[in-house]
């Protein structure tokens, strides 16, 4: 598995200050640590949590599919009823230009924001934009999920993309078992991908140009692949027989469909799954800052990783949580991510031109 060993590296290149956690409560950084964080049922907290529920609210801002957000918020609402849950949804470039904007008004919105391009995540610390906050549950993550210096962002999952296709339509004979079997002509207007917006379909464009060389997404553009904003939309295509393969499929979908009973297949192809982080923070100036602290308290924790992947079916990065419904663990793919993330936040105008350019979006 690709770690981000380099964060780093892009922090001083980005001119982020790369240093050892602050002291407990520096003056700078809203109370970023604290030495006796209160245990809970199945987590431990910093939060004041008479305060969060005085405030009564948290705001979440997340590129995940509403229905299954819905599960996952559910459980924390059960556990804290008197906090009400609200969430917006939107992918990665457009939640993070919504962010910007929100903010250049400075109309306070979010409190806790995810996303799924390392790009804007480091971006987004680069512009001070995170409350830091070290969760007493970030001790079971491993360095290289969390930010430098820790408490800005960390990763609160991993998602996989391989292949799809509906077995009802093609045979496992006729599945594409490899990238490169993907790019044959009979898949042609019958594939779809994301939209550019996506911080995964990045990921998957960029990884597999540096694997397979630049001309794979010349050839892939002569399928004349559909995009779409999500994994939604592509798996009911495929199970309503619109499309016969999901090009960058996320191991999500799949397994969230494959548990309904649809007819679906996955394909993990020898040469890897591209794959990308939801990283998770605090939004600075949040309007409900102990709501938040809670919530990314809860979140982090066993529990509210297992109902991450139970609502979401994505994987956890923490070791003591088990892989999701049906799922392989991650420990099982080859993952492919950017060892060296300056190149990936460097080719992000050019993987939007390109991107839509292939699909029609131009």
């Amino acid at each position: 598995m690709k770690t981000i060993g380099f964060v780093a590296g892009i922090a001083l290149l980005l001119g982020l200050p790369v240093a050892p956690a602050a002291p407990a409560f520096a003056a700078d950084d809203g109370g970023a640590l604290c030495a006796n964080p209160k245990q809970l049922e199945g987590f431990n907290t910093c939060a004041d949590i008479a305060k969060a529920e005085e405030e009564g609210e948290v705001v979440i801002y997340s590129t995940n599919p509403e229905a299954g957000e819905a599960k996952v918020l559910a459980v924390f609402k059960k556990m804290f009823p008197k906090i009400k849950t609200n969430y917006v949804r939107l992918q990665a470039g457009a939640l993070y230009a919504k962010v910007l904007a929100e903010r250049q008004a400075r109309s306070y919105l979010v409190d806790v924001l995810q996303l799924s391009d390392m790009g804007m995540v480091l971006d987004f610390q680069k512009k001070n934009g995170y409350l830091r906050y070290v969760s007493p549950e970030m001790a079971a993550y491993k360095s290289e999920y969390k930010s430098e210096p820790v408490g800005h962002w960390i990763w609160g999952a991993v998602a996989p993309a391989g292949l799809a296709y509906n077995p009802n339509v093609v045979t496992e004979a006729d599945a594409p078992k490899t990238w490169q079997e993907a790019l044959d002509p009979k898949w042609a207007d019958a594939v779809s991908v994301k939209v550019s917006n996506s911080g995964l379909q990045h990921v998957a464009w960029f990884e597999l140009r540096q694997t397979l060389g630049p001309d794979y997404w010349k050839k892939f553009a002569e399928l004349k692949p559909r995009a779409f904003d999500s994994y939604v939309q592509q798996y009911d295509r495929l199970v309503n027989q619109q499309d016969k393969l999901i090009h960058t499929a996320q191991y999500s979908g799949y397994l969230e469909w494959k548990a309904k009973g649809a007819p679906v297949a996955f394909v993990t192809p020898p040469g890897g799954l591209p794959a990308t982080a939801e990283s998770w923070g605090i939004v600075g100036n949040a309007p409900h800052p102990n709501a938040a602290r809670l919530y990314m308290d809860w979140f982090l924790s066993p529990a509210g990783q297992k109902a991450n992947g139970e609502g979401l079916y994505v994987h956890s990065v923490r070791a003591d949580v088990p892989a999701p419904p049906g799922g392989l663990p991650i420990t099982q793919f080859k993952l492919l991510m950017p060892e060296d993330w300056q190149p990936f936040l460097a080719s992000r105008p050019e993987f939007q031109r390109e991107w839509d350019r292939i699909t029609g979006l131009r």
